[in-house]
């Protein structure tokens, strides 16, 4: 009987699943070209006087440089767009205005997007996308974190197209979730003026592209001008790429200045010229020269080798002739420093995503020699950027606001640790202030300035004293209170070994500063390990103008645990516990005139 009657449910069940068919997800829209509030396209050298919104080069351009390059500088390579948001799918639409593909390159990198997401510790994430290449371009990510931890939300960047021009583009999300576009970053740029290899050929996606990856790597802005077999040291291009304020110019225009028509005096004529310009132009500004990074068949083909060698030879000796003339701040990253073997090219000119790596990590090296910002071996001594606090503030802001008052104040006692730091008072102002009355008493008339990051460990300082908080300022004394937050995440040997790090990298930049570096302070349920690591701490810390102080007496018990009346929550102190530890390390502050 049931039998027989399975088919008649089963039409019924069907019919039913006819007349209630699943209503569509709802969404919402951000098209980034009609958004004036936030201007959040990243590796773009002009936000104005454009043709079209994801140019590269102003519209005047068009008239001074060659039709090629201008059609080049149409392709979006090295621009992306930041965004937080907390759903769990994102779909990108999109059209552009050439094929999709090359013979030698896919239609991913060609024409393709390319999502990354960023932990709230600083890690890099890849998105992994399905994709529709019709005339209107489909990029749709799902099962996407909404939260990470306890943060809501969750930062993405979107490299677009690396050969290709964007007409239009549209990000799309579920209409109850949250999409906020983040601003630009103020840090000075890296610009790169190169060839198809920095424009991105041939990298199987945008965010392999060799300039993204250096990007992601180094935490800093880098412009894109690169343009596919015309990168040759033209003065046209040369006074645009002047315009900027870069942090470092990077010229690797070699692989498109192999030909007769540019041997021997000719090639050291543009080189000689490109360098003198940008440093008249832009005084001070470091210049890296790059040299060709070979064929892959060079090997094979003696005349292909002939070319990258002869090039790579005049490089040298022009920068070799221009640093016996005087002229400073030139670097040289070599062929044999970039790495690229056998296997890292697509058709023995190209580098694939491996080549794009070997460039990348050529680049990252050289540039943090140039910058004095080199990493260590461990979790500690890696500087990275975190976002654990955002409820209460938001890190890439408050580095923003530091930066800020330094140079308006030119602060001469600087604090900088965590969030027992950061609450504390003083400017620039935090949202949560536990000890100002303390603060203003002891470190305000002394032109303090407080460079406390709630949730910082020992390698988020180690950013900020990279990335220009301790630049352009001369303070007597820097206060470092730093390691608490690494206790759940670290050995005792690796936050040791952190903190000297971090050392050695604040006495690059202020020599002449006396450092004050304060132990980790008790907190509830870790205080004997607390005074084994500070003891370690102190032992790995001792140098000249360091002056340890254990400030774990002022808020112990006899019995060895922590004095609760003094705290908010057995870890930041109260009023009182900041009163104590302010007239503490005020007793160090011998501060002339004061």
């Amino acid at each position: 009987m049931k039998m027989k009657m399975m088919p008649a449910i089963a039409a019924l069940l069907l019919s039913a699943g006819m007349c209630f068919a699943q209503t569509p997800r709802a969404f919402k829209t951000w098209t980034p070209a009609t958004t004036d509030s936030v201007y959040a396209l990243e590796g773009q050298g002009w936000k104005t006087g454009l043709k079209n919104y994801y140019d590269r080069l102003p519209a005047i351009s068009e008239k001074e440089v060659r039709p090629p390059v201008w059609n080049l500088s149409n392709n979006s390579a090295g621009l992306s767009l930041r965004f937080r948001t907390d759903a769990d799918e994102i779909v990108i639409k999109y059209t552009v205005s050439g094929p999709a593909a090359m013979p030698h390159m896919a239609a991913t990198g060609v024409s393709g997007v390319d999502l990354y997401a960023k932990s709230i510790d600083g890690q890099w994430m890849w998105c992994a996308g399905k994709y529709d290449f019709r005339d209107t371009i489909v990029y749709r990510f799902t099962r996407l974190k909404k939260y990470d931890q306890h943060v809501k939300n969750i930062d993405y960047t979107l490299y677009l197209p690396l050969y290709n021009s964007v007409k239009w583009l549209s990000v799309d999300v579920p209409a109850e979730s949250m999409l906020k576009p983040l601003p630009v970053r103020k840090s000075a740029p890296i610009v790169v003026y190169g060839t198809s290899i920095a424009q991105g050929a041939c990298a199987s996606r945008p965010g392999m592209a060799w300039t993204n990856l250096l990007s992601r790597q180094l935490e800093t802005p880098v412009i894109n001008l690169a343009f596919s077999g015309n990168g040759r040291l033209e003065k046209e291009v040369l006074d645009r790429v002047a315009e900027l304020d870069a942090r470092l110019f990077v010229l690797d225009c070699l692989p498109n200045l192999t030909g007769a028509q540019y041997a021997g005096a000719e090639l050291k004529k543009r080189i000689t010229n490109a360098v003198t310009f940008l440093q008249q132009q832009r005084p001070g500004t470091p210049i890296l020269l790059t040299e060709h990074d070979g064929y892959t068949d060079g090997e094979m083909d003696s005349t292909r080798k002939a070319l990258y060698t002869q090039v790579n030879i005049t490089l040298r000796e022009v920068r070799d002739s221009l640093l016996k003339a005087g002229v400073k701040n030139i670097s040289l990253l070599t062929k044999d420093e970039i790495g690229q073997d056998i296997e890292s090219m697509v058709d023995g000119t190209h580098p694939n995503d491996i080549g794009m790596m070997h460039y990348a990590n050529a680049y990252a090296k050289k540039i943090r020699e140039i910058f004095h910002q080199e990493s260590g071996n461990t979790v500690t001594t890696t500087p990275i950027t975190q976002r654990r606090d955002a409820a209460t503030y938001d890190w890439e802001t408050r580095h923003e606001e530091v930066l800020a008052w330094n140079k308006a104040h030119q602060p001469k006692v600087v604090f900088m640790g965590n969030s027992i730091t950061h609450f504390w008072g003083g400017n620039p102002v935090a949202k949560v202030r536990r000890g100002t009355s303390s603060w203003d008493k002891y470190f305000e008339p002394k032109q303090a300035v407080n460079m406390g990051f709630g949730w910082d460990r020992v390698e988020n300082v180690l950013w900020r004293v990279q990335h220009g908080e301790l630049d352009g300022i001369t303070p007597g004394y820097i206060v470092l209170m730093i390691g608490t937050n690494n206790l759940q995440a670290n050995t005792d040997e690796e936050i040791a070994d952190g903190i000297k790090y971090l050392l050695q990298q604040i006495q690059a930049r202020q020599g002449a500063a006396k450092i004050i570096l304060m132990g980790i302070l008790p907190r509830r349920n870790m205080e004997s390990r607390v005074v084994r690591i500070n003891q370690l701490i102190a032992k790995r810390a001792a140098g000249k103008n360091i002056q340890y102080v254990d400030a774990g007496k002022l808020f112990l018990k006899p019995g060895g645990k922590i004095e609760e009346q003094l705290f908010t929550d057995g870890l930041h102190p109260n009023e009182t516990g900041y009163e104590k530890l302010g007239a503490l390390i005020n007793r160090y502050l011998k501060m002339q005139n004061n």
